[in-house]
């Protein structure tokens, strides 16, 4: 909990502040200046904050706006976003956008008129385009008495080449900075503090881009890897004369950023360096005791750093990814809170100048008068403590300040605008905010509730938001996945791992009538990363077994089915909690037997987690009989059990696939088989190890691993089988949907599948995506598990105008992946499942390469079942590797000179289950909505990782058949539907509610 922040410097405070606002506020209002001046990026900035849907949709075309080609398409895109029903127009740009056709000359003017206004905008926030011009402005600052740091645009690095380009611009920029320094005159007030002299150029970098794969999962090798990159920087920093100060990002790279600067730091070349900073952030809820513990650390180092104290630049980024993802929120959700916690954090800093010098970067009023009234209480050296303002934004206050004698520095990005973007959108939300003190401040409000200090009267709760997940369905709250910027949790995978490995090698039996049963003979489950290394032994039944085992369901089913559903759902949901409990452990037996990386093991936990919670209220909210009753007759709509349900698993989901079929079909009254694939049969003993615990009696769940062509096909044909729920390749499928439709000799029912049959998935990436996004989003939906995922693309459909931009850094981004034993969190690419996939992907691969050009093919380590990520470019829409599901890490990258031949291609295979777009333009995401044939279509991010209850899962065509799974239609599948009539009247009498005789 923050608390109001200390009173004794309040008085202090007011008188400070009020003379500080004075000064800003000379001349006409901002708002004023917005009606008078007729400039059209004023004009702009003015409408955002007048009209909230307008807001959005500029700054969505904004957003947009580098990647547009020609005028033409500028007018159109802007037309698009601009003439939704959600945006009120204002009469000026109402006239602007009056126009038919986006080449005519009025379709021009208005690109070139926005075009300039947003340029105008830009570079009121971007100090410069190059280093020359940057130098300039620079030269503007100092002659103002400002201080500067520069920081160079760029939000994504996703590939090496780019991270070593990142470390060479900045040691270009402190080279001419030095450069140039050398002329300048010094200026007392910035470059000379209690007689020492000042740096007169610092730089602000950011550590995640020294590294492609930065990871807080990755501690040691995100470390290894950035830590090489910063010791260059700071060693020519210290030869130049500039300072370095590193910036901080989002909070999954908080400890991490912290812990690699911490030792850095402490290294004996680096130990009395006093020019080197970090960046604070107010609005975390964990920043007072971070810097608690920096001011422990500063003390035992022996020489100050700089802690640059700002609010923090993604308060709406931490606070959707944590809604997602179902973790506490780690920013405070009020800005009295932020602004509360800025001022104590800004008090310990100031009360410890000695060992830490503060750079209080704010652009509130009320907090650099806070930061006066402290420093000059506690008598804190000119030397130890500044302002900062961010170059466009605090122009009155830092000229204020700095009329004042202190010592001001100004946040300098430059860059061009098309990497920039990022920046320019988060200083324009920061600026048209509601809460923005600037526009509270241009708004003339009160002076009294401008610098009235922060009240927090009911302080956030972090997990609330987890209350509100769970409204959505009564009943199922979302599992949330491990989060491993969370030491504890990091941990206790990693430890977790160790411990799976001291059990590996055991023999594990099959489960039929409640009791393990001995088989004569046994299969050996290999990791596939080291297929020396043994998981376990799995007992593989005999025909004879699978009787034995369909005799003991039928004889479970009438009590099964009669027992209430709620009692089954509670069986259900506690194997889901048990799951929870074993977490850990499971992501580990899932590593380690089918090759999968952490992150993605951890995900599928906790899909099979939420199938368990999700199904189980399911059949709680099916259980309620529909009541379809008329005056003088009941009529009860509802579900019973099938019967014996048989499903046939897959290896590629080996805990989240088989769960989710498993309890669908169990929960729903149903007795059921469950035959795994034979390379993932260990983890699925360990799931029936959870089924017995949880309580399912016996009979009503039975474990059969065994051959698929004998025991799997002798009962696919079992005249007592009702069901069948497979997930698997596409000819194993169609052969079992065959045989399950042939009438067996006492066969006295049809036999429902449902089988979900794999994909050949496309992503279309047009000319107005975001590169960064697109090409990340690729190559995880490419080769994350090394492309062994239904869902995974295998087809990029890209627009001509950008094909080989995008081609270009695809196989750089790919470059950079670290392929290798998934054991190892520094990987992202791990081996395929078996050696029999490796020699059919190969087979693949060499027909590739004699239909298309190939781009990228890496090497594959030795050892294990590894095959590199391939990248074939120039794929003819009709070529064997553009139409055949491969199922590995195999991409074909194929051109199309239209939208409508990027659609026309993507529908253009037997499948439809999944498909994906990266696009800005508003008609094209309409057109995908409407006629790109796919289950399940994503738009602007990766097309696998479906979540339960908000992405079910499942195709058409020849992907599959049946309801999507972790969907409200699911378990139907699963039941017959019944309805019962009575006839309640008695001789000509019932009653009629409502009415009276």
């Amino acid at each position: 909990m923050v608390a109001q922040a200390p009173a004794p410097y309040e008085p202090q405070t007011q008188a400070i502040a009020k003379k500080l606002l004075s000064a800003t506020k000379e001349g006409k209002s901002f708002l004023a200046q917005l009606r008078d001046q007729m400039r059209w990026d004023d004009r702009l900035l003015g409408w955002t904050m007048e009209h909230p849907g307008l807001r959005v949709q500029l700054f969505h075309f904004i957003d947009c706006l580098p990647a547009l080609q020609s005028k033409a398409e500028v007018a159109r895109h802007l037309q698009e976003y601009m003439t939704t029903e959600a945006v009120e127009l204002p009469a000026a740009l109402k006239g602007l956008l009056n126009f038919t056709e986006a080449s005519s000359i009025p379709g021009q003017l208005a690109a070139t008129t926005i075009m300039t206004a947003v340029e105008t905008l830009a570079y009121r926030y971007i100090s410069g385009a190059t280093l020359d011009q940057v130098i300039k402005t620079l030269e503007r600052l100092r002659k103002q008495k400002q201080a500067f740091t520069v920081d160079l645009l760029g939000e994504a690095v996703i590939t090496e080449v780019e991270a070593e380009a990142y470390l060479n611009r900045y040691l270009e920029l402190m080279e001419k900075l030095s450069i140039a320094a050398k002329s300048w005159p010094t200026v007392e007030q910035i470059d000379r503090a209690d007689g020492q002299d000042l740096p007169k150029a610092q730089v602000s970098v950011k550590l995640t881009a020294f590294y492609s794969q930065f990871d807080a999962l990755d501690q040691t090798g995100s470390r290894e890897k950035v830590s090489g990159h910063i010791r260059t920087l700071l060693r020519r920093s210290q030869d130049l004369g500039v300072a370095v100060h590193f910036d901080m990002e989002q909070y999954a790279y908080k400890s991490i950023t912290l812990t690699i600067l911490k030792d850095l730091l402490l290294e004996e070349e680096f130990r009395s360096r006093s020019d080197i900073g970090v960046t604070f952030q107010a609005y975390l809820r964990e920043s007072e005791q971070d810097l608690r513990d920096l001011v422990a650390w500063a003390k035992m180092r022996g020489t100050p750093v700089t802690v640059r104290l700002v609010k923090g630049a993604y308060w709406d980024q931490e606070t959707i990814k944590s809604r997602q993802k179902h973790w506490p929120n780690p920013v405070f959700e009020h800005k009295a809170e932020t602004d509360a916690n800025f001022e104590i954090l800004t008090q310990i800093l100031l009360e410890n100048h000695s060992y830490l010098y503060a750079a209080i970067g704010s652009h509130n009023v009320r907090s650099q008068a806070r930061t006066i009234a402290l420093a000059e209480a506690l008598k804190v050296p000119r030397r130890n403590w500044e302002m900062q303002v961010l170059y466009g934004m605090g122009d009155q206050l830092a000229k204020a300040l700095v009329d004042q004698g202190y010592r001001v520095r100004v946040y300098c990005p430059y860059g061009d605008l098309l990497p920039g973007m990022a920046y320019l959108i988060r200083r324009l939300l920061e600026n048209t905010a509601n809460t923005s003190f600037l526009r509270q401040n241009l708004e003339d409000r009160p002076v009294e509730e401008l610098l009235a200090p922060p009240q927090v009267t009911n302080p956030s709760n972090p997990m609330a938001h987890l209350t509100t997940a769970a409204a959505h369905h009564p009943g199922f709250s979302p599992a949330p996945d491990s989060n491993y910027a969370d030491l504890r949790q990091r941990e206790g995978v990693l430890a977790a791992l160790q411990q799976v490995r001291s059990q590996l090698g055991k023999t594990y039996q099959p489960l039929i009538n409640g009791e393990y049963c001995q088989t004569d003979r046994t299969l050996a489950s290999e990791n596939p990363c080291n297929p020396k290394e043994i998981i376990g032994s799995m007992g593989q039944i005999s025909v004879d077994q699978a009787e034995a085992a369909m005799t003991a369901a039928k004889a479970a089913f009438p009590a099964w089915k009669a027992t209430p559903a709620q009692d089954r759902a509670a069986i259900i949901r506690k194997a889901g909690d048990l799951m929870e409990q074993r977490r850990e452990q499971l992501v580990a037996w899932v590593v380690l037997e089918v090759g999968k990386p952490i992150a993605e093991a951890d995900a599928e936990v906790t899909e099979a987690i939420d199938f368990c919670h999700y199904y189980s209220a399911e059949m709680e909210r099916l259980d309620q009989a529909l009541n379809l009753d008329v005056v003088g007759e009941t009529d009860r709509y509802h579900y019973q059990p099938r019967g014996i349900a048989l499903v046939i698993a897959p290896w590629n989901f080996p805990i989240a696939i088989p769960t989710g079929m498993t309890v669908a079909a169990l929960v729903s009254g149903n007795c059921t088989l469950l035959k795994p694939a034979a390379v993932s049969s260990v983890i699925m003993a360990k799931v029936t190890e959870i089924l017995v615990e949880a309580g399912i009696p016996k009979g009503v769940f039975q474990y059969i691993p065994g051959s698929g062509s004998t025991v799997g096909a002798h009962l696919v044909k079992h005249k007592d089988v009702h069901m069948i729920a497979f997930t698997g390749s596409r000819e194993v499928g169609c052969q079992i949907y065959a045989e399950a439709a042939v009438l067996q000799p006492g066969q006295k029912h049809l036999k429902r599948v449902v089988a979900e049959m794999g994909g050949k998935n496309a992503l279309i990436i047009d000319e107005s995506a975001d590169l960064d996004q697109a090409v990340a989003g690729v190559v995880q939906s490419a080769f994350g598990y090394s492309g062994q995922k239904c869902s995974a693309c295998s087809r990029a459909i890209v627009l001509e105008p950008v094909y080989d931009a995008f081609l270009a850094r695809l196989v750089e981004a790919t470059k950079s992946l670290n392929i290798g034993p998934t054991d190892n969190p520094g990987v992202q690419m791990g081996p395929v499942v078996d050696g029999s996939a490796q020699a059919k992907i190969r087979e693949y691969i060499a027909t590739g390469k004699t239909e298309a050009q190939v781009a990228l093919e890496m090497e594959a380590p030795e050892g294990g079942y590894f095959v590199g990520p391939v990248i074939f470019s120039e794929v003819s829409p009709q070529a064997t590797i553009a139409q055949e599901e491969i199922f590995g890490p195999v991409l074909a990258v194929i051109k199309a000179k239209s939208f409508d031949e990027a659609l026309t291609i993507a529908n253009g295979t037997d499948y439809a289950l999944t498909g994906g777009i990266y696009s800005r333009t508003p008609s094209h995401l309409d057109r995908a909505k409407a006629e790109f044939e796919v289950g399940n279509l994503y738009i602007n991010r990766g097309i696998t990782g479906a979540i339960v209850n908000r992405q079910p899962f499942g195709g058409f065509k020849l992907s599959g058949v049946g309801s999507k799974a972790g969907g409200p239609d699911y378990l139907v599948q699963f039941m017959e539907p019944r309805v019962i009539t009575e006839n309640i009247q008695r001789q000509g009498f019932a009653v009629i509610e409502g009415a009276e005789q």
